[in-house]
């Protein structure tokens, strides 16, 4: 199956050659590109893309306002958003999250992080997780403020069974289907099933609105140095 991307980002330079590197793989093409945020939204709706590059400083609508729209469009729900960032302002970070964003990476990644990042997301299997990043999710997401908190999800987590909370908090803390399956002593294809179920009582899209709800409802505490 060919991965369909779309790239959002304000700069050409950085679109041309985010197109060079996803072209050349087989199994990705990119089918759009869009300057602004606006555009970006406007695109998906039209392509339907996999995966969309979204670059979080945009003029007019930026990323982040782009994957609020993207993420409330029932049309789009499996369209996954990555947004790209220098990790240098971390209330973005938080804010894209809850969102509705499937994950964030740096734009000083590695061409193949970068790939890789693509792959994991149009899978759906796990959070974009480079070891820095499961720490760097439970940072930011404590310092998000009350605001953003929904007492109705810590209410919706009793729906869950004690291994689906179990699953919960493993999947809060950055781990794998295979790393959770170990960890558990059962198989990963029973972690994904924990995962799917706890997914569809929690009304989330992905592994990363899963991490956010673990962290919001109380579930997992952030840990402190």
């Amino acid at each position: 199956m060919t991965i369909r991307v779309l790239l959002a980002d304000d700069q050409a330079l950085l679109r041309s050659a985010f197109r060079v590197l996803v072209d050349s793989e087989p199994d990705m093409e990119v089918v759009g590109e869009a300057a602004d945020g606006a555009e970006a939204v406007r695109l998906a709706r039209e392509h339907g893309p996999d995966v969309v590059l979204m670059d979080i400083r945009m003029p007019g609508t930026d990323g982040l306002a782009a994957t609020r729209l993207i993420g409330a469009d029932p049309l789009l729900a499996q369209v996954r958003v990555v947004i790209l960032t220098t990790f240098e302002v971390d209330d973005y970070v938080v804010r894209a999250l809850r969102a509705g964003a499937s994950g964030f990476l740096g734009k000083g990644s590695e061409p193949e992080e970068l790939l890789s990042a693509i792959r994991v997301a149009a899978g759906g299997e796990a959070l974009l997780s480079p070891a820095a990043t499961k720490g760097l999710i439970a940072r930011f997401l404590a310092q998000g403020d009350d605001e953003g908190r929904d007492p109705a999800r810590s209410e919706r987590l009793g729906a869950l069974t004690g291994r689906e909370r179990e699953v919960l908090v493993q999947v809060a803390g950055g781990h794998s289907n295979d790393e959770i399956a170990e960890r558990l002593a059962v198989s990963p294809l029973t972690v994904k099933t924990h995962v799917n179920r706890a997914m569809a009582k929690l009304g989330a899209r992905d592994r990363a609105q899963l991490v956010v709800i673990a962290y919001e409802s109380g579930l997992v505490r952030p840990k402190t140095e």
